[in-house]
């Protein structure tokens, strides 16, 4: 292996399924020792593509190559990889550190030595006391950990990771990612993980590539990927968005093409207030979102279009939250992103989630509006074919 010699490899990589095409030509590198995500939504082709590096499925067309080796005909557990699912799989009637010890089993390592391997590994993830007890007697954290340890025991090149957080509360979610993230950096395994969940892609990858229709829509770092969508696909299922029409960008932001604005990129005052922004508009606050740490403002400008604005809950909003008040909006030219990728039907369906969770384009709506689009004109959102 060379030193740059990527530890996974996916040449012109295809699935079909019927006259489904599941993963349509993909390409990527991931480098080792890399924390990589691949992020969409359900039928987006991730999966997928993570079953055809694990060898749970055959390709198409195409190569899957590990450490230079092309693997793409090899079995499963002929390839040095290891998968965590969302369920755990663990084996009910065994103890925990027998459940962690069994691919050393499998492999001919003395009971002696697996036990001791097994047991260094629970201690990794925090559960070195808990080897005697059964699956069966544990959190659903807890199992969590037991089949990280069991996966990473082995030492595998890569480690595979289909949604394992999925089945997790949002607290005990938020505390295995930074657990997952620090096991990461310890072990210095590459880890590819699948997830839907933006959130969770942004805080613990390296980078992320964004999968739309069997194909990577984008492909960077969590901040690149944020800040600088390309397509009205990723600013909406990335977080929220204001995406704008070339219509409704050359009234609005003074330049023709598909457009995005992050609300927390946006201020939002009395009508009557001076905002210290290079651009303005006055409107009327539709809608009051009271989320925790912030705010979500839903404003009818003027103009006939619909704006969603994010504003921290601290001393200092201004913000008047009475439905009907006159408002008015400012925000910088810098912070407008031009959408490169933007297609015919994205650019007339562009829209942000209402409430802040994955979305598609022409599928975000509050009060049956898509945002960015006219206040006056509903659209009917788009339907996803399931993969």
């Amino acid at each position: 292996m060379t030193a740059d010699q990527p530890a996974i490899r996916l040449t012109g990589l295809t699935k079909s399924f019927g006259a489904v095409n599941a993963v349509d030509g993909v390409d990527l590198d991931i480098a080792e020792g890399e924390f990589f995500s691949m992020l969409g939504p359900s039928g987006s082709g991730k999966t997928t593509v993570l079953r055809l590096i694990a060898g749970f499925e055959q390709p198409t067309s195409g190569t899957v190559s590990l450490l230079g080796q092309d693997v793409t005909n090899r079995a499963p557990f002929d390839r040095d990889v290891n998968t965590v699912f969302q369920d755990y799989a663990l084996f009910p009637h065994m103890s925990v550190l027998d459940n962690v010890a069994y691919g050393l089993r499998v492999r001919g390592v003395s009971k002696r030595e697996r036990h001791a391997q097994a047991q260094q590994a629970l201690e990794t993830v925090r559960l070195g006391g808990f080897g005697n007890r059964k699956p069966g007697q544990l959190s659903g954290g807890q199992r969590q950990r037991v089949a990280l340890a069991r996966a990473t025991v082995v030492r595998p090149k890569v480690l595979l990771l289909d949604e394992p957080l999925g089945a997790l509360d949002l607290k005990l979610r938020e505390q295995m990612q930074v657990e997952l993230k620090e096991l990461q950096r310890e072990l210095g395994i590459t880890f590819i993980f699948v997830t839907h969940d933006q959130e969770e892609a942004l805080t613990l990858s390296d980078r992320i590539a964004v999968f739309n229709e069997g194909r990577i829509e984008q492909l960077g770092t969590p901040a690149e990927i944020y800040d600088r969508p390309v397509s009205p696909f990723v600013a909406a299922f990335v977080g929220t968005s204001n995406i704008f029409t070339d219509a409704l960008s050359r009234v609005l932001l003074g330049r023709g093409g598909i457009h995005t604005l992050r609300p927390e990129k946006i201020s939002i005052g009395r009508t009557d207030a001076a905002l210290a922004t290079e651009r303005t508009a006055a409107g009327t606050l539709a809608e009051v979102i009271y989320v925790g740490s912030s705010t979500r403002l839903i404003v009818d400008l003027d103009a006939g279009i619909r704006i969603v604005v994010l504003e921290q809950n601290d001393a200092h909003r201004v913000s008047e939250d009475e439905r009907g008040s006159r408002v008015s909006i400012g925000w910088g030219d810098r912070d407008v992103v031009a959408l490169e990728k933007s297609t015919a039907v994205a650019a007339e369906a562009g829209s942000a989630p209402a409430d802040g969770q994955p979305g598609v384009p022409g599928t975000g709506h509050i009060n049956g509006q898509v945002i960015g689009q006219s206040a006056t004109e509903p659209t009917e959102p788009a339907t996803e074919t399931a993969r």
